[in-house]
């Protein structure tokens, strides 16, 4: 069961845009490695802000266009 991107969130985690985008840890960790998705790090967290999910998305939409 998927939930919702969360619209109160500034700043997902990893799980919540794996749920989000119905993708592995795996592809999501890689979209962050190749700059596809941006993410910062505080401390050991990971976090993507839900601006770059958005930005991400609306690009992919595009190019599939």
């Amino acid at each position: 069961m998927t939930t919702p991107l969360p619209t109160t969130h500034r700043a997902l985690t990893v799980p919540e845009v794996m749920d989000a985008l119905s993708l592995s840890r795996f592809t999501v960790y890689n979209l962050i490695r190749s700059r596809e998705l941006a993410s910062i790090t505080i401390g050991r967290a990971r976090r993507i802000p839900a601006e770059s999910l958005r930005t991400f998305m609306e690009i992919k939409l595009e190019e599939a266009a």
